[in-house]
């Protein structure tokens, strides 16, 4: 590549929003991915507009995740609405005073509720400065959050991308993420973390949207949705 081309196109993501916050921030972030490989603008052209899909900050925007990991988005957030009916908040001072039996009767299983509650009393204790973590690095960022235990790498980066919209986190445990590349890329088989995690350094500093699209992409493709996890 030309330096002249490499200058180019340095410049252009240098003005790119520093956060990913609105569904302009995002379009001009995948409008710079779509350059990057012709795989992720055929991507596009299938997944239409990406939304943005902005959490709550601080530890609501932690319960949200923790509540719908591992199950369906719908499901996730019928759980989400009871237990915030359930609790007179959701606040760490609640998680830690609430009983189980009122958590299990919203729909938390008991792995969920153990996770919770470290979570909250690690930001009582002050070991998790979760009101503070958009200052930090995203390694940081995601070593503070996976302090906690049964808090894992999946859990801090879907907080990072979608709670605090940062644009270069790429959750290369993500099944459906694995799958999208594999189908986008036209890949012999599904690329295990590793790979994926090499793969997408090509699109540093991009990978937040790459991310998106691809949960975007994999949602249209196999179930006339989105698979985004948010």
């Amino acid at each position: 590549m030309a330096a002249g081309t490499g200058r180019k196109k340095q410049a252009r993501l240098n003005r790119l929003p520093s956060l990913i916050s609105t569904e302009a921030d995002l379009a001009a972030h995948i409008s710079a991915l779509v350059t990057i490989h012709p795989a992720f603008d055929a991507m596009h052209k299938i997944a239409g507009d990406v939304p943005v899909r902005r959490t709550d900050c601080g530890f609501r925007g932690l319960f949200w995740i923790i509540t719908g990991q591992q199950i369906s988005v719908a499901a996730g957030r019928a759980i989400f609405a009871r237990a915030e009916a359930a609790l007179d908040a959701l606040t760490p001072d609640c998680v830690l005073t609430t009983q189980d039996t009122v958590m299990k009767s919203a729909g938390l299983s008991a792995p969920k509720i153990r996770t919770l509650r470290a979570a909250a009393d690690a930001i009582r204790r002050r070991e998790l400065d979760i009101d503070n973590l958009h200052s930090l690095e995203a390694s940081d960022a995601i070593a503070q959050l996976c302090s906690v235990k049964g808090v894992g790498r999946w859990t801090a980066e879907v907080y990072l991308l979608f709670a605090l919209g940062h644009p270069d986190v790429f959750p290369a445990g993500d099944l459906a993420l694995k799958e999208g590349v594999r189908l986008g890329f036209n890949l012999p088989q599904r690329p295990g973390e590793k790979d994926l995690v090499l793969r997408a350094e090509a699109w540093r500093p991009l990978r937040s949207a790459a991310a998106r699209l691809t949960w975007a992409y994999y949602g249209a493709v196999k179930r006339g949705g989105d698979a985004t996890p948010a």
